[in-house]
């Protein structure tokens, strides 16, 4: 009895470590938050647990075994996270925190307090510092869009390139959608551009269909 409420425990302390992790992700609005990072990590945690010891009376028994499969699990869940859309990946990061946080929990449960303590406070402040927008990472700033616009003709692509005050696209796809070729491009520009200038362009030059902000990406 007293050995299971201390496994109760260590799960109850996934479960703080996946909160604090989640809270870190939700404050950047990102689809895995508080609820995901707190399962999995809560989740990981019981299964090293039971992994650990509920077979212990068994013969030559490979503790490993059940927990072993976290890792390939939680990268199917990973997976599922990760998606393709309009020619750039979304969701490696976000997928790569619910994997380390499946070990955090891993450790918690397997009785590593200060290594999964430990592992919580490495993963949110390397989120933390590698979001900072400073001079120590980047030795300029670029301000990246990605320009969506008609090119039948093939001529559109020097318009957009000279309208943003560029020499060529750093990545440039082209599609054909409805008979017409769409060209989705991506400019990188050493200066900031308002609102109000993208609205602008976007009224004066019908070929390009829309233009967005992916500095992140």
């Amino acid at each position: 009895m007293k050995e299971e409420i201390i496994y109760i425990c260590r799960i109850l302390y996934a479960v703080l470590l996946g909160f604090a992790i989640g809270f870190e992700r939700k404050l950047r609005f990102k689809e895995a938050g508080i609820r995901t990072h707190t399962i999995v990590c809560a989740g990981s945690a019981l299964i090293m647990v039971v992994s650990k010891y509920a077979f212990s009376d068994i013969p030559d028994y490979d503790a490993s075994r059940v927990a072993a499969q976290i890792v390939s699990g939680i990268g199917f869940l990973g997976a599922g996270m990760i998606i393709y859309r309009r020619q750039a990946v979304h969701g490696l990061t976000t997928a790569a925190g619910v994997w380390a946080t499946a070990g955090v929990g891993m450790a918690a449960g397997g009785g590593l307090y200060l290594v999964s303590a430990g592992a919580t406070a490495i993963l949110i402040a390397v989120q933390c510092i590698l979001h900072l927008k400073c001079k120590l990472f980047t030795m300029k700033k670029y301000i990246r869009l990605r320009v969506c616009f008609e090119d039948d003709r093939g001529e559109n692509g020097n318009k957009v390139t000279e309208l943003f005050g560029v020499e060529r696209f750093s990545k440039l796809n082209a599609e054909r959608r409805n008979g017409q070729i769409i060209c989705t491009g991506t400019v990188m520009m050493n200066k900031d551009i308002s609102a109000a200038k993208i609205g602008q362009i976007l009224a004066e030059n019908e070929y390009i269909q829309s233009i967005e902000r992916c500095d992140d990406e």
